[in-house]
């Protein structure tokens, strides 16, 4: 499948020899949030027919390790409760902190978490696991895509790791 270049697309910089991103890695010590849904603290368990055998655990030692070759902090987080991840989103926003989200099943319906992301004031990338359109009809919709920067799904717990990347190249514009 061949992704359609926007009118306001610049040329990608060349990938450094690992394929690590940027060229040039932001300033030291940018935290991104990994913000984490509903359910999510129970992966590795949780349908592993659906979402794998990575617990959450190991994908934040991934997105660690990976955020520290970009130059990266990252600061895992998961909740059950909307409230808690709409008052992690304002934190966000306060601070100018960069967002990686797996909204889970706030994904489809949450207003409030939506209207919360459209107050950031930095880069936001939606990523799911699993490839929300390949689902259930209630999933194929998001009411976070419109806000974020871009959403990545279907790749599992990479799925994490190139919303990283994204994120860190989002950050050197």
């Amino acid at each position: 499948m061949a992704v359609q270049p926007r009118g306001d697309h610049q040329p990608e910089p060349p990938a450094q020899p690992r394929g690590d991103y940027p060229a040039e890695p932001p300033a030291p010590a940018t935290t991104v949030l990994i913000l984490n849904g509903p359910n999510l603290g129970r992966l590795g368990s949780r349908q592993p027919e659906i979402y794998g055998s990575a617990t959450l655990a190991d994908i934040e030692a991934a997105c660690a390790a990976l955020a520290s070759r970009l130059g990266l902090s990252v600061d895992v987080r998961q909740t059950d409760d909307e409230a808690e991840l709409i008052g992690w989103i304002h934190e966000a926003a306060d601070r100018r902190l960069p967002v990686v989200l797996n909204p889970a099943a706030f994904t489809h319906y949450s207003y409030a978490l939506r209207d919360a992301l459209a107050m950031r004031t930095a880069p936001l990338v939606e990523v799911h696991l699993s490839n929300p359109a390949a689902r259930e009809t209630f999933r194929h919709f998001s009411v976070v895509s419109a806000v974020a920067d871009g959403t990545i799904a279907g790749f599992g717990p990479q799925s994490y790791e190139l919303a990283i990347r994204a994120v860190a190249r989002l950050l050197c514009r």
